[in-house]
């Protein structure tokens, strides 16, 4: 478990009062509808994220994400990953999502994040779209690295092995990288070792792209979430490398 169901995300610097988002439907390209939720800045600042979540897909805890992004300037759409598997329906927590994740494949995440991605562009309120994901949406954002309708990608405690036999890695896809990247990591965090983290750069160098991967000493894995009252540093600070790359991008 990436973290507690009741667990908030820490607060971004600068953040206005809370911009309250709305749950909706989007259909992916091959006719799927899975649910999502949008929030929305007032006023708009340009920039737009699609939220990749953990292995649970939408809840609570990427809802208030979404909308603590609204509350600095941009636009946000958190996803799930289990339309094809578990229909659009609220879910409460004990949904077992562990046979979904089995179920989800690399391509119909990125189809998902692509209808994500035009459902922003379709309400003309942004110019450069991020993707911004955690744990298992933190390896499928680096997955997103080569699509150029995106303005960059940003992976929390993103994994480096493969989610099916045999499928893409964010080390075996780092070469066809063709957006800038920025990579997030605890130090302390051992499903993600430091050689894996090595090869994943050296891999974006070898496509060119501009990226940064910072790792915090010490820090776990989903030290963002679960840990943040921990690690209260650590989180302000992706919080400020985080908008950063968006103002730097977008």
């Amino acid at each position: 478990m990436c973290f507690a169901y009741d667990a908030q995300p820490p607060e971004p610097p600068g953040a206005a009062d809370v911009v309250p988002g709305t749950p909706l439907t989007l259909t992916s390209a091959d006719g799927t509808e899975f649910a999502a939720f949008r929030a929305e800045a007032a006023p708009p600042s340009g920039a737009g994220v699609v939220i990749l979540p953990d292995i649970r897909g939408l809840f609570a805890f990427y809802e208030r994400l979404a909308e603590r992004f609204a509350s600095v300037g941009i636009d946000a759409v958190a996803i799930d990953y289990f339309g094809r598997t578990a229909g659009v329906s609220p879910r409460g927590d004990d949904f077992d999502f562990r046979p979904h994740v089995s179920q989800t494949t690399p391509a119909g995440v990125a189809a998902d994040t692509a209808a994500a991605v035009a459902h922003l562009r379709e309400r003309r309120r942004v110019e450069k779209i991020f993707v911004v994901g955690f744990c298992f949406g933190g390896s499928n954002a680096f997955l997103q690295a080569s699509n150029t309708d995106l303005a960059g990608v940003v992976g929390f405690y993103g994994g480096m092995r493969p989610r099916v036999e045999g499928g893409p890695t964010p080390i075996s896809e780092a070469p066809r990288s063709a957006v800038p990247v920025l990579g997030l990591f605890g130090g302390a965090d051992t499903g993600i070792p430091a050689e894996q983290i090595e090869a994943f750069g050296a891999g974006l160098s070898t496509a060119g792209v501009e990226h940064t991967l910072h790792v915090y000493p010490g820090a776990p894995h989903s030290f963002f979430d679960r840990s943040y009252d921990d690690y209260t540093d650590q989180c302000a600070d992706a919080w400020r490398r985080v908008l950063a790359f968006i103002e730097a991008h977008g």
